[in-house]
């Protein structure tokens, strides 16, 4: 069986974000989001949005789950902004997490996520938080295993000509104990800006 790991991105590796954005997306959101939003995924404009999140900076986080030589998913996290109702002050906000569909049920959604609270852990970061489409079921569950809650916080947000509304799911950054998959992993660099990278989602 070939080798999971968890790395960080590097500007070589947009092409492979841009690409599991766009595929991931169009399996799982083609019947409520607009076929101009998912043009967007890879329009110039994101594709420089995510170039230019791989090498921000500043607690900001970009990561690769892989498998051989296989890129299948990516997970980007970065301070939660202080302003947004319901933000507390020093969390982290884990932005998107993708796993290919073909690639998944294999651990990597787990690993990516448990790279990314050691990375927000790491920059200080007391706790976590995640907004979610309300039609995301496989994602919403992702998180409820790991013991995130909906926190009762929605908002909406806009993509083409539709809009959608996303909850709020606060968790701590890290690992609880004994959690099944927990892995020390040490990512460094490679970050994303939140509202870019929502922008051109």
């Amino acid at each position: 069986m070939a080798l999971a790991q968890v790395r960080a991105a590097t500007p070589d590796d947009v092409d492979e974000i841009i690409r599991i954005q766009s595929e991931t997306w169009r399996a799982a959101y083609a019947e409520w989001l607009p076929e101009a939003a998912l043009r967007q995924l890879t329009s110039p404009a994101a594709r420089q949005a995510w170039a230019e999140a791989v090498t921000a900076g500043d607690g900001h986080h970009v990561l690769l789950a892989t498998e051989g030589d296989w890129v299948v998913g990516f997970c980007a996290a970065a301070p939660a902004d202080p302003d947004e109702p319901g933000v507390a002050a020093g969390q982290g906000q884990i932005v998107a997490l993708l796993v290919e569909p073909r690639w998944g049920r294999r651990g990597h959604g787990r690993r990516l996520l448990g790279a990314a609270f050691e990375a927000l852990a790491e920059d200080g970061a007391q706790g976590g938080l995640a907004w979610l489409p309300e039609q995301d079921v496989a994602s919403r569950a992702c998180y409820d295993r790991i013991g995130w809650d909906p926190d009762g916080m929605a908002a909406r947000s806009t993509a083409g000509d539709a809009s959608c509304a996303s909850f709020g799911w606060p968790g701590r950054c890290g690992w609880t104990t004994g959690t099944p998959g927990a892995a020390p992993w040490r990512p460094t660099g490679s970050p994303t800006r939140a509202d870019e990278i929502r922008d051109s989602s």
